[in-house]
């Protein structure tokens, strides 16, 4: 007789709740099927609204949404820019796209996101030598928070912007501030895997309009407002779908639930886990409140007597998908030779980072197989 094999656990699938069809009917009867239109105005006003910014602009994703932040800021060729090492290419792909250098920074052990010590120093010593850059983008990690305030303070003493990359953390916060609300600008990831989705999107947030202004021109093909289609300026097709939209409207209703759904999860894997030896779970920074997008832990193979790897393979042959954390940006071979400030933290966190099952959907039976086959390993 034919076994059939356990259902897929996967790491962060989408979910729907029911409410996306009714309001992408809505979307299909007002003909506003492209880019633009009802849905999305709604869309960036609840979001907006839900992080207390003024002004928003709904993209096709979070990329188009860093190299918006990055032109309408004026950076380009010839100018640096700080980011976090320990984060996903497209922070750093952006950068890229202006044809500035991007130069990496080691994360704080405490959240795993930058370290505020080495920006400040850093800081200082590029004003010393005439160095410094145009621009830091600030990641928060895997739904926590970098720790802003320092952060902020040596940006502000060196007149450096800030970009906070907010892609994975919508609904965290820091001192009480949402996510997406701690820098000049801020950016959201919709990928199918994040706490909400639009299938593919993103958005862009600011307190002055005039940036806004200029990303959502350049967003449209940088078209002028003239009669016949004029261009001043290189432009994008980076605009949101009027049904896509209506999708993230649906999703973003939703969004209390699943932060508590998703810390549920955490905690529950490190009441299971947490005795295991030589396991360490991403710790919770008592600045702020995480969403906990994917748990996130670090595997001591001498102590626990198995590696990340051998975990990682371990439960994909039981059909359940688990990925390391991010590779630091330093290590990358499209990025070699970019400068870096230190990076053995982040590098050891990639070393023996694991990310497990985490979506909002994850059931108590389904994460029990993922704590049962993880526990053997012990």
């Amino acid at each position: 007789m034919t076994v059939s094999p356990s259902p897929r656990i996967y790491l962060s699938p989408p979910e729907l709740t029911g409410r996306e069809l009714a309001l992408l009917g809505e979307a299909v009867a007002s003909g506003w099927i492209a880019p633009l239109g009802p849905q999305v105005d709604a869309f960036e006003a609840e979001v907006a609204h839900r992080l207390d910014m003024p002004h928003a602009l709904a993209l096709s994703s979070g990329t188009a949404a860093l190299h918006l932040a990055l032109l309408a800021l004026g950076v380009g060729p010839g100018d640096t820019v700080w980011t976090s090492t320990l984060t996903f290419a497209a922070t750093a792909n952006a950068i890229a796209y202006v044809g500035a250098t991007p130069v990496f920074v080691d994360s704080d052990p405490a959240s795993w996101n930058l370290d505020p010590g080495l920006v400040a120093d850093g800081l200082d010593r590029a004003a010393r030598t005439g160095a410094l850059p145009r621009a830091l983008i600030g990641v928060d990690l895997y739904g926590q928070c970098a720790d802003w305030e320092p952060i902020a303070r040596a940006c502000r003493r060196h007149g450096v912007a800030i970009i906070e990359d907010a892609a994975e953390a919508l609904g965290a916060s820091y001192r009480s501030r949402p996510a997406g609300s701690l820098g000049d600008l801020a950016v959201l990831s919709f990928n199918g895997n994040k706490i909400i989705t639009t299938s593919g999107g993103g958005m862009l947030l600011g307190a002055a309009r005039s940036a806004i202004d200029r990303a959502r021109h350049l967003a449209t093909q940088a078209r002028e407002p003239v009669r016949h289609y004029e261009h001043r300026d290189i432009g994008y097709n980076y605009r949101l779908s009027n049904l896509l939209a209506a999708v993230g409207r649906a999703q973003l209703a939703d969004l209390d639930r699943r932060i508590a759904a998703r810390r549920a999860i955490r905690a529950r894997y490190r009441e299971a886990l947490g005795d295991l030896p030589g396991w360490s779970f991403m710790p919770e920074a008592g600045y702020g409140r995480a969403t906990f997008w994917l748990t996130t832990a670090t595997i001591d193979p001498a102590v626990f007597g198995a590696s990340r790897d051998e975990v990682i393979d371990r439960l994909a042959a039981e059909n359940i998908e688990a990925r390391p954390v991010w590779k630091p940006l330093h290590l990358q071979p499209v990025f070699a030779g970019a400068p870096v400030l230190r990076g053995e933290i982040a590098e050891g966190l990639f070393r023996d980072g694991i990310c497990l099952p985490s979506g909002s959907g994850l059931t108590p039976p389904a994460q029990d197989r993922v704590i049962e086959i993880v526990r053997k390993r012990s």
